[in-house]
């Protein structure tokens, strides 16, 4: 899957909330657009609602319970693309 521009500033503005809100900023530098947050245990169920209110408020999607799966959630690159296509399909 190729990356679009609106893709990818999607993904740059989801990693600056994750990295702020979850990670105190993430003075590493560690996190990246396949970083693994459920694997990692950056995403919980708390810190997993708390980003799909940002998504919505963010971005103007819907995020529908069925859209919330392991696969969606998996990592920045699976969220942006989510977001992406959510986007599309609202004005299409």
């Amino acid at each position: 899957m190729t990356a679009t521009p609106e893709r990818e500033e999607i993904a740059t503005t989801l990693l600056a909330f994750i990295r702020e809100r979850f990670l105190s900023g993430d003075p590493q530098g560690e996190l990246t657009g396949d970083t693994p947050l459920l694997e990692l245990g950056v995403l919980n169920s708390l810190n997993t609602a708390t980003l799909i209110a940002y998504m919505v408020d963010a971005f103007g999607v819907k995020v529908p319970l069925h859209d919330v799966t392991p696969e969606a959630f998996k990592n920045v690159d699976s969220l942006s693309s989510m977001v992406h296509e959510r986007r599309r399909s609202a004005h299409a």
